[in-house]
C-alpha cells in the first residue's frame, strides 16, 4: 500500500470537521448534486452536533457517499470515511479527499486490518465517521441491504460509540447500481432518513465474540432496513441476500465481470 499522510486532528470549523479541502470539495460537488437530485431529507435532528459518532447506511449507488455527505454537511457535521485506496490514486481528486481528512485503506489483504485502527483513531479524535456496513454496493436484485460484515459492530463495541442508522433511496436512479452513467433530467427525489442513535452496550466487552458481533451487526442492519422500508413504502423480502453464501465475488463490480 502507498504511504499516505493521514491526519487525526480533532474536528474544527463549521460544519464541525470542515477544513479548506473539504470546503473545496463541497463547493464543487453540491451544485452537481442539486442539479440531479431533489432533497427529501428527514432525521437531521438525530445527528449529534459534536463528539464521536458512527453513521451507518445502506449502499445502492456509487453516488451514495456524495449524497450522504451533503446530508451530514447540512446537518452540521463534515464526515470522515475509510475509503478504498483506488479512489485516492485518482489525479487531483485523490489529493483533495485525502486533504479533506478521508482515510485510504486496502479493503482486502494484509493491510485491511488497518481500517479498524484508523477508524478508532478517527473516533478518538472526536469525528463523525461514515460507514457502509455491507462493504460494497448491494448485490440484492431489488436493492435491499445484504447481510453485512461485522467490522462496524467491532468498531462500535470496541470504542463504545453509538451508531446512527441511515437509509438512502433514489441515488440508484441517478446512477444505477454498479453503473457509472448519470441521469440528469428530470431531477430525481433523493430520500434520506436518519434514525435515532443505537446503543450497542449490551455487547460491550464482546468485540472478539463472533456470535456477539453477528448479533450486533444484524441489530444495526435491521434498523437501517426498517428506515428503508419507510422510505420505499414496502417490506423487505423475508430472505436477506447473503454474499457469504453467494457465488458472486465478495467485492467489485460483479456485473462487469460477467460481461
Amino acid at each position: 500500500m502507498t504511504e499516505y499522510k493521514v491526519s487525526y486532528a480533532p474536528p474544527t470549523g463549521k460544519p464541525l470537521g470542515t477544513n479548506i479541502a473539504f470546503k473545496i470539495g463541497t463547493t464543487v460537488a453540491i451544485p452537481f448534486l442539486n442539479l440531479v437530485g431533489k432533497k427529501q431529507w428527514r432525521g437531521a435532528e438525530n445527528i449529534p452536533q459534536s463528539g464521536p459518532i458512527i453513521v451507518a447506511s445502506n449502499h445502492v449507488s456509487y453516488l451514495d457517499v456524495l449524497f450522504l455527505t451533503h446530508f451530514l454537511f447540512r446537518s452540521g457535521r463534515a464526515p470522515r470515511y475509510i475509503g478504498k485506496e483506488g479512489v485516492f490514486k485518482v489525479p487531483i481528486i485523490g489529493k483533495i479527499i485525502l486533504a479533506a481528512g478521508q482515510i485510504p485503506v486496502v479493503r482486502e489483504g494484509k493491510d485491511a486490518a488497518k481500517a479498524l485502527e484508523h477508524a478508532v483513531k478517527t473516533l478518538q479524535a472526536g469525528h463523525l465517521l461514515g460507514v457502509y456496513p455491507e462493504g460494497t454496493l448491494t448485490r440484492d436484485a431489488q436493492g435491499w441491504p445484504m447481510v453485512a460484515k461485522t467490522g462496524l459492530a467491532r468498531l462500535a463495541i470496541t470504542t463504545k460509540t453509538h451508531v446512527v442508522p441511515i437509509a438512502q433511496w433514489g441515488s440508484q436512479i441517478v446512477m444505477p447500481t454498479y453503473e457509472k452513467k448519470i441521469k440528469f433530467f428530470p431531477r430525481t427525489p433523493i430520500k434520506i432518513l436518519a434514525g435515532k442513535p443505537l446503543d450497542l452496550s449490551r455487547w460491550y466487552g464482546k468485540e472478539n465474540d463472533p456470535v456477539a458481533l453477528t448479533e450486533a451487526t444484524a441489530f444495526v442492519m435491521r434498523a437501517i432496513t426498517d428506515l428503508l422500508e419507510e422510505l420505499r413504502g414496502e417490506k423487505r423480502p423475508v430472505e436477506i441476500f447473503d454474499p457469504h453464501t453467494s457465488t458472486l465475488p465478495r467485492t467489485g463490480n460483479f456485473k462487469k465481470k460477467k460481461t
